[in-house]
């Protein structure tokens, strides 16, 4: 991959892990913090309806490739209950934000990130693209962990209002890095989002397994015929850099 300049990286399951978080603990702090401000909710009775107004944005973002916030999947959800609260009002604003400090707690890198990103550096351009309904919450996991500096530039999707695969937010990825498509590598772990999308934007996917190798969630039936590492080591040696040092 002599011809490869610049590298692009998803985020959750490709740099860092946040396993150990219950969704249900997510939910939670939402809606203690809706019922703090005046909105009567209990975590029962509400995780199932966010759950299902949750997956209808979802499925209709992967359908069209445009981005929704979560704003609006709460105050959908609070209809249901019979509260008309529109998606910017500030109650729901402060619910979401407690809702992604979960995330921000719980995130670990996997193992070897800083070290992979600190030889990247001095070598490629670095991106990172990550579909989140909630920008502010993954610049906050890579600047908690010491990663926001290695980025030339970070887009995610909930800032940007599109999310892998479309291919509108590949091509911001080129556009921000001054690279070609030729020029530039991917890597992710989702198959459709990461590898797929950056195939349909004329970029070489590297499938992350780190997740398949550590029996983290089941192999896809057909693994795909694009380079796949398991680890940073095995990213360095496909790019023909040195050992990483531990």
């Amino acid at each position: 991959m002599q011809h490869i300049t610049a590298l692009g990286f998803d985020l959750f399951e490709t740099l860092v892990l946040v396993q150990h978080l219950r969704r249900e603990e997510a939910v939670g702090r939402l809606t203690q913090s809706l019922t703090h401000s005046g909105v009567p909710v209990t975590d029962t009775g509400f995780l199932p309806v966010y759950r299902a107004t949750a997956r209808r944005f979802v499925e209709a973002a992967q359908h069209n490739g445009e981005e929704t916030h979560n704003r609006f999947w709460v105050s959908a959800a609070l209809r249901e209950f019979g509260h008309d609260i529109p998606p910017d009002d500030s109650r729901i604003a402060q619910a979401v934000e407690r809702y992604f400090s979960a995330f921000v707690d719980y995130a670990t890198p996997i193992p070897g990130t800083l070290a992979m990103l600190t030889q990247l550096k001095t070598r490629y351009r670095l991106g990172l693209v990550s579909n989140l309904t909630h920008a502010p919450a993954a610049w906050r996991i890579l600047e908690t962990l010491g990663l926001a500096p290695f980025f030339d530039t970070i887009i995610v999707s909930g800032q940007i209002g599109y999310r892998k695969p479309h291919p509108k937010i590949f091509h911001a990825l080129l556009a921000d890095l001054g690279v070609s498509g030729a020029q530039t590598a991917f890597i992710g772990d989702n198959l459709e989002a990461d590898v797929r999308g950056a195939q349909q934007a004329g970029i070489q996917p590297i499938w992350m397994a780190y997740t398949q190798a550590q029996g983290l969630v089941a192999p896809p039936p057909t693994p795909p015929s694009v380079p796949t590492i398991t680890n940073w080591q095995e990213l360095c040696t496909l790019l023909d850099l040195p050992a990483l040092q531990s």
